[in-house]
C-alpha cells in the first residue's frame, strides 16, 4: 500500500508525537505490513521537484494512492482561494493539492484533531477560515464535504487528538493495511472506535480520588482534577490512561488535567482549561451518560464516606498516609 503524508495549517506535533511510536523502527514495521510511504514532509529525503514528481503521479492515478494521511487543518482564505498555503513549488494551494488526492485516495485519514475538525488552528476568529477534512467543529462539511466517500467507501477517518497518541496512528495503519477497518469501525464522528469507544477516565491512577470526590486544589496535589481543575476525562473519547504515552504517561498522571482534545472544539471550551466551570457548587461537565441527580447524590455520599487516608493524600502532592496493613480474611 502507498502512503502519502501532507501536513498542512498546524504545528507538526502529530508527526513528533508518531516519532515517539513504540516501535523499534517505525518505517520498517510500517514496511513489513505492505505499506510504502512515499512521502513525507518532515522525514522524507526527497524534496523539490522530487517531491512534487510523487504528487504529480498520484494526481494523474500514474501511482497508486493507498492511504492519503493529512496533519493540519485545511486553510480555505483568503475568500476561498486557499492561498494562505501555497504548497511550495506549485503555485497551488494545499486545498486544492489535498481535494485531487482524496479523489483518487482509497482511504483518506485526518491526523489529529486540526486535521479531523479544525481544531487550534481553527479558534479565535479564525481569519485563514481553517477547517477540518470533512468536519468543521461539529458539523459535517469540512473542506471535502459531507458526502465525501474514500475509494473504499468509507468517511475520512479522524485520528483525532492533539496530538494524537502514536500507538493510536500505528493501530490505524496497520489496521488499513490488513483490510479490517470497517465503516462499523468508526464512531459517529469518524473516530477509530478502537480506541473512541473508551474514556480518558477508565485507567485514571486518580480513579480511588475521584470514587470518595476527594479533589485537588492545585495541580500538584494528587485528587481528582475534575471538582476543581477542569478535567473533562470522564467526558473526553480517548483510551490515554489505557494506553499509556511513552510507555508510562498521561496527562493526567503527569498532573494535568484532561481537556477533551480528541473532541470537536475543544480548543474554546468557553472558561479556563485548568477551571471547572460550575452552578451552585455543581460541575456543569458532569461524567457521560450519568444524570444529575444521581451525580450529586453520589458525591455527597461518597464525601461522607471518604477514608482519612484518601482526604489527606488528595490535597497533598506525595502520600502522607499509606494504607492500612490488615488481614483480608480470604483464604
Amino acid at each position: 500500500m502507498n502512503l502519502l503524508w501532507l501536513q498542512s495549517g498546524g504545528c507538526g506535533g502529530c508527526t513528533l508525537s508518531l516519532l515517539c511510536s513504540d516501535a523499534r523502527d517505525l518505517f520498517g514495521l510500517l514496511r513489513d505490513a505492505g505499506i510504502d510511504v512515499l512521502w513525507h514532509p518532515s522525514l522524507s529525503e526527497e524534496s523539490g521537484a522530487e517531491a512534487l514528481e510523487v504528487l504529480e503521479a498520484c494526481v494523474a492515478g500514474d501511482m497508486p494512492l493507498d492511504i492519503l494521511c493529512v496533519e493540519g487543518a485545511m486553510l480555505r482564505g483568503p475568500h476561498g482561494t486557499g492561498r494562505f498555503h501555497v504548497l511550495s513549488g506549485t503555485g497551488r494551494p494545499m486545498t486544492a493539492w489535498v481535494g485531487d488526492l482524496a479523489a483518487r485516495a482509497r482511504h483518506t485519514v485526518a491526523v489529529g484533531s486540526c486535521a479531523a475538525f479544525g481544531g487550534v488552528t481553527s479558534a479565535g476568529i479564525n481569519p485563514t477560515d481553517a477547517c477540518g477534512l470533512q468536519y468543521e467543529g461539529a458539523e459535517a462539511g469540512g473542506l471535502l464535504g459531507e458526502e465525501y466517500r474514500d475509494g473504499a467507501g468509507l468517511l475520512v477517518i479522524n485520528v483525532a487528538g492533539c496530538p494524537t497518541h502514536p500507538g493510536c496512528v500505528v493501530e490505524m495503519l496497520l489496521s488499513l493495511a490488513l483490510g479490517s477497518l470497517q465503516a462499523d469501525d468508526l464512531d459517529a464522528l469518524g473516530r477509530p472506535r478502537f480506541y473512541a469507544d473508551q474514556l480518558v477516565h477508565h485507567g485514571c491512577a486518580r480513579n480511588e480520588f475521584y470514587e470518595y470526590k476527594a479533589s485537588a486544589g492545585k495541580p500538584s496535589d494528587l485528587g481528582c482534577l475534575m471538582e476543581h481543575l477542569g478535567c473533562k476525562g470522564t467526558q473526553a473519547h480517548a483510551d490515554c490512561n489505557l494506553r499509556p504515552w511513552n510507555g508510562g504517561g498521561s496527562c493526567t498522571r503527569g498532573g494535568y488535567a484532561c481537556i477533551s482534545c480528541t473532541e470537536p472544539g475543544f480548543e474554546e471550551p468557553g472558561h479556563p482549561f485548568a477551571r471547572t466551570p460550575k452552578v451552585a457548587g455543581i460541575p456543569i461537565g458532569l461524567p457521560t451518560d450519568m444524570p444529575k441527580a444521581w451525580f450529586v447524590a453520589l458525591a455527597a455520599l461518597s464525601k461522607s464516606a471518604t477514608p482519612r487516608r484518601v482526604r489527606d493524600n488528595a490535597v497533598a502532592d506525595h502520600a502522607v498516609v499509606t494504607p492500612a496493613i490488615r488481614k483480608t480474611g480470604l483464604k
